[in-house]
């Protein structure tokens, strides 16, 4: 199989399993038991704290281990009073979009140019206003188009009037450099799925003058931040995949932007495609197309019968033949935003693969 969905999600690198096996097995006990088994399981888990502190430069008293970037985001939006407004950008990722509606008493959605990009005005205008937000969350790098925002001009937008900012990082994490410190954000979601590790880990990176109330009491875990037994071979996995991650960043960022290029240029040859957000800084791995008058999921059924995995946008919000909503938020018309293929790059991928997915793209694309 040609994968070409590393933004769903990666596979585990082999090293992330190995480190990994040790906590299913031998080392079973639970972290919280006093005993030299629960010790050395606690100390594992300190070690992947120290791990992923290094991939966002931040220390590990700022790390809580969650089940993923879902609960990350979550616990970070929950930070702020039910009644308290709060405003997110029109491409988050469903679990900062859906927990606002449902948890927040007042949502406002911040909204985006048509390259994705959120509008600074509309943001400045915002928080200029009486009923200011108490918090604004806005994704650093988008998991269907790649844009990158510019976290670092909306930090200092909004500390000067006292407003949380919070930046979910799942997808830029393992592809660009990311500092916490330096985008000046006050809070942080990480996953590790997205940089070959394993599901059912993720991490809340937090500012440490920021008091956090957690979701999940009654156990005193991650500081009281979390509450619940550690699933302590993920996060083992979770802090290895950060170590390569972080080890490895240079090497396979440009791995992967030399297969986009090769991607988009062999896509320009075909006629009516609409490559989206083109014209501004992307994920070095993502590239989200569209072919004027072609089906996306119908496009993404015939390409997996070839033996080739992409997406036709967010592995977590399932669009039952909608357009994608990033791309209607962007200003994209309705019948080309549903024509929209997502391939999302990897480090294990090959230029041979690139050209036999252009090669057989046109195949099913250019009628004799």
């Amino acid at each position: 199989m040609i994968y070409f969905d590393h933004n769903a999600t990666t596979p585990l690198d082999e090293r992330v399993v190995e480190a990994m096996l040790p906590y299913l097995t031998a080392f079973y006990g639970n972290p919280s038991s006093l005993y030299r088994m629960g010790r050395v399981v606690r100390s594992a888990i300190d070690t992947a704290r120290e791990q992923v502190a290094a991939l966002v430069d931040v220390q590990t008293s700022q790390i809580i281990f969650t089940s993923g970037g879902t609960e990350a985001n979550n616990l970070a939006l929950s930070q702020v009073q039910k009644d308290v407004l709060i405003a997110t950008s029109a491409i988050e990722h469903p679990s900062i979009n859906d927990f606002s509606n449902q948890w927040h008493n007042r949502h406002i959605s911040i909204p985006v140019d048509n390259n994705g990009l959120v509008n600074m005005a509309a943001v400045s205008e915002l928080v200029q206003q009486a009923n200011k937000p108490g918090l604004v969350s806005v994704m650093l790098a988008n998991n269907e188009t790649g844009a990158i925002q510019n976290i670092e001009e909306l930090a200092d937008l909004l500390k000067s009037e006292q407003v949380l900012l919070h930046t979910d990082a799942v997808q830029a994490i393992g592809k660009i450099p990311v500092s916490f410190p330096k985008l000046s954000v006050d809070l942080m979601s990480l996953s590790s799925h997205k940089i070959y590790g394993p599901k059912g880990s993720g991490a809340l990176v937090i500012n440490k003058k920021l008091a956090i109330t957690p979701q999940l009491i009654g156990g005193g875990q991650e500081n009281g931040w979390r509450a619940g037994t550690e699933n302590v071979a993920a996060i083992v996995g979770f802090g290895k995949a950060a170590e390569l991650a972080l080890a490895d960043l240079a090497l396979r960022s440009e791995h992967c932007l030399n297969l986009r290029l090769q991607l988009e240029e062999g896509l320009k040859t075909i006629a009516n495609v609409t490559i989206f957000s083109e014209q501004v800084d992307r994920l070095p791995n993502t590239t989200q197309f569209s072919v004027q008058g072609i089906d996306g999921e119908m496009l993404l059924m015939q390409l997996d019968r070839k033996n080739i995995a992409v997406s036709s946008g967010s592995a977590c919000a399932s669009s039952g033949g909608k357009a994608s909503t990033v791309l209607t938020a962007m200003g994209v018309a309705n019948q080309t935003a549903k024509g929209a293929i997502r391939v999302s790059l990897g480090k294990d991928n090959t230029a041979e693969e690139v050209k036999q997915f252009i090669t057989v793209l046109k195949s099913l694309l250019i009628k004799d």
